[in-house]
């Protein structure tokens, strides 16, 4: 990690005319105060104040002094195809001002599960695979559902005419310090995804964040809107954000056993069954969107059952082909809207009940979940995600671990806005609606 001392000589050496202090609120949105770099030394050693009122979650007018201090190992320069100012970014934990941790920071949530998962003798690592969407701009700029392409998964240009826009997002972030492993057009048309390598949970988490912004801002200079949002278009593919997760011993695959079934270890085999013994109430997180919803539906690849294979896609955690360090669980059903620490911190905090109360799963599911009917899956033991962000939040509500894991402040203005969120959708009167029944009645 850099020295504040380090830090700021980078920063005059560059030419830093601006530093970012960035952080994140409940609903998973990157917020930013910008300093002139001569308030750089005084950010590094004592932070900076805001006003923690009118960020969504956090806190009321009475109590709404917080504090960002920065964290060194996020310092990054903005590349020029994002700023052509120098500037330089920092991501920041919040504090409250009595100089304590605030509860309500989604950081500090995922860093106290980390914190948990080292008092067992593991380190968590993930690799998060988002997928995300182009569409055009209309003639005021304003973000229309039109994509500049009807490419296919895999397909190239110039079928793929979203390239140059996602080759210039790759560049930036390795510029930014990212290895980006891989991309790709995905299944519907104007779909992409980008994947970044697998690290320790907190820098993913970081990553995702970075990632998010970084694709909305270069996806903005070719013309265009990236977008996140897990179902844009009915009949057309989502887009999740499919979480590769393993948990290490020192330097060894904590989930992989050569002489285990699957040749899975049983830390795997008791991860798999908190996470899977939590998965109703994790989708008000990991699925925090009534749009979410749209997409967990069968027909399009995304999970909806309660299950776990090491055979196929279709179950909500997978097990990759890879052994040895490469072994990992897949968990399926996240979609990029989520805030990325609170489900980072569940997925973990789930398993690790898993390991501590010795869950076992139920058996792998060999065959293609999406063809059994109901009988068939009862028999099998499979249940159903929520199907409504609505049924999702009561979930929630019944989940003790997750009500500890998010702790009281973050639980309990989560549910107040997705309430608020729900109750404004179940109002309002759709486009379906009125092509449905305004002239059959």
């Amino acid at each position: 990690m850099l020295t504040n001392e380090e830090i700021l000589s980078i920063a005059k050496n560059e030419g830093i005319r601006f530093i970012r202090l960035q952080f994140t609120d409940i609903l998973g949105q990157t917020k930013n105060v910008t300093i002139p770099v001569k308030q750089l030394k005084r950010a590094l050693e004592d932070g900076i104040g805001f006003d923690g009122s009118s960020i969504e979650g956090f806190t009321r007018i009475e109590e709404s002094d917080m504090l960002l201090k920065p964290d060194n190992s996020t310092f990054t320069i903005f590349p020029k195809s994002l700023d052509d100012t120098k500037v330089a970014r920092l991501i920041c934990d919040v504090y409250s001002a009595d100089g304590t941790h605030f509860n309500g920071d989604p950081r500090y949530v995922l860093k106290k599960a980390i914190a948990k998962a080292e008092s067992m003798g593991f380190s968590a690592k993930a690799g998060p695979e988002c997928e995300f969407f182009l569409f055009k701009l209309d003639e005021n700029g304003s973000p229309t559902i039109l994509t500049q392409d009807n490419a296919s998964y895999f397909d190239l240009a110039p079928l793929d005419k979203g390239e140059a826009a996602r080759q210039e997002i790759i560049m930036a972030l390795e510029e930014m310090g990212f290895e980006v492993e891989a991309s790709h057009h995905e299944n519907a048309p104007g779909q992409h995804e980008i994947d970044f390598k697998y690290d320790n949970l907190l820098v993913s988490a970081d990553r995702v964040a970075t990632f998010k912004f970084v694709t909305k801002s270069i996806a903005q200079k070719h013309g265009l809107h990236a977008t996140f949002m897990p179902k844009p278009i009915h009949g057309m593919a989502g887009s999740g954000m499919h979480v590769n997760f393993s948990l290490f011993a020192g330097l060894e695959n904590a989930f992989y056993d050569p002489n285990g079934t699957y040749q899975l270890s049983p830390i795997a085999f008791h991860f798999i069954g908190g996470l899977l013994a939590h998965a109703k109430g994790i989708t008000a997180i990991a699925n925090p969107l009534v749009n979410s919803y749209k997409r967990l539906v069968t027909g399009y690849e995304a999970p909806v059952y309660i299950s776990w294979s090491a055979a196929n896609r279709s179950a909500l955690v997978r097990v990759p082909s890879s052994r040895g360090c490469a072994t990992r669980l897949e968990f399926r059903s996240p979609d990029p809207s989520c805030n990325v620490y609170l489900t980072s911190a569940l997925i973990l905090e789930a398993g690790l009940e898993g390991i501590t109360k010795k869950t076992n799963p139920p058996a792998s599911v060999t065959k293609n979940i999406y063809s059994m009917n109901t009988l068939e899956r009862q028999e099998a033991g499979i249940s159903v995600l929520p199907t409504s962000l609505a049924e999702a939040v009561a979930e929630l509500k019944n989940d003790e671990l997750i009500r500890t894991a998010l702790g009281s402040h973050i639980y309990e203005r989560y549910i107040l806005a997705k309430e608020l969120e729900w109750d404004e959708y179940r109002v309002q009167v759709h486009d379906w609606e009125l092509k449905k029944y305004l002239t059959l009645f």
